[in-house]
């Protein structure tokens, strides 16, 4: 079969893959039967809007980098290990990326990085040196647009698409999870993730530290009540630039790793989503059952 047809049949059992959430599924069949009430008696039509403005409103509540009710998002590593996951954002960059690389392994700790296609295409390098030291490299879109949550579906595709193939030809292994700019999730973004073979994931907390200069600040953010199971957010690019005169990333870090350490925890890169999926459905019980399709635990805090 021709590449083109191989790629065509993948999108098409990708998209069959996809079950839409109850939440979705219940919004599916209000615009079917609005769309329905007003062919059968036109005067209805401002009900009819104001009941899918309302279904709307609704769903834009369900954005929320952490909320489930649109689809399944990894907040937590499943199973019983003592483990937390560290994820860093927004990158590679050339000043601030080695350094992060360096401090990783000072203390023998592995990441993932959710970096930009464009980002990646200029430094290439940084991403092979990423794998090289036994991190993950994942997508984060490919010019990290602000408003990428209000795009329409084709366009989130070839955002995501492009900055798919803009890493895998800088690095040599095409990513397999997920994140949005900001986390910010679209009701319209599970279906075209399936379609990309890709996985979303968000976090059990973030240190802000894009926008706070005080080391202190991000790491109280990020450490307290750490325990297994939990993702930090961080970023290796557009990191803020402390008093110090440096990012603020490369004062919390050491800080950081040292608490996990000191907490008998191990700081490790997020797993595949098929292992993510075996350490969920080992660690849910009867309440998580309806979500074990899920890349991993949706427990967040």
């Amino acid at each position: 079969m021709p590449p083109a047809s191989l790629a065509a049949a993948g999108r098409w059992r990708g998209l069959l893959a996809w079950s839409p959430s109850p939440a979705i599924r219940a919004s599916l069949g209000l615009h079917a039967g609005g769309l329905l009430a007003m062919a059968a008696e036109p005067g209805c039509w401002q009900e009819a809007l104001s009941a899918l403005g309302a279904n709307h409103l609704a769903l834009a509540g369900c954005m929320h980098p952490r909320c489930r009710l649109l689809g399944p998002v990894l907040t937590r590593l499943g199973g019983a290990e003592p483990r937390i996951a560290l994820t860093f954002d927004d990158g590679p960059d050339p000043e601030v990326t080695p350094q992060v690389l360096d401090l990783l392994d000072a203390w023998g700790a592995k990441a993932s990085f959710f970096v930009i296609g464009e980002r990646a295409a200029r430094h290439p390098a940084l991403l092979r040196e990423m794998l090289r030291r036994g991190h993950g490299v994942e997508n984060h879109t490919h010019r990290h647009p602000l408003g990428f949550a209000a795009f329409g579906p084709g366009a989130m595709l070839r955002e995501i698409e492009t900055a798919q193939a803009a890493i895998g030809d800088a690095c040599g292994q095409a990513p397999r999870l997920f994140r949005p700019p900001a986390g910010l999730r679209s009701p319209l973004l599970d279906p075209v993730l399936s379609l990309a073979g890709l996985s979303l994931v968000a976090w059990t907390r973030r240190g802000y530290d894009t926008v706070s200069p005080h080391p202190g600040r991000v790491l109280a953010r990020l450490s307290r009540g750490l325990g297994p199971g939990d993702v930090l957010l961080l970023h290796d690019g557009r990191s803020a630039w402390g008093y110090a005169g440096r990012a603020v990333v490369l004062d919390v870090l050491p800080v950081l790793l040292g608490r996990i350490a000191a907490a008998g925890l191990s700081a490790v890169a997020l797993p595949p989503a098929e292992e993510a999926l075996c350490d969920a459905s080992a660690t849910a019980g009867p309440a998580g059952a309806a979500a074990s399709r899920a890349p991993a635990a949706y427990a967040s805090r």
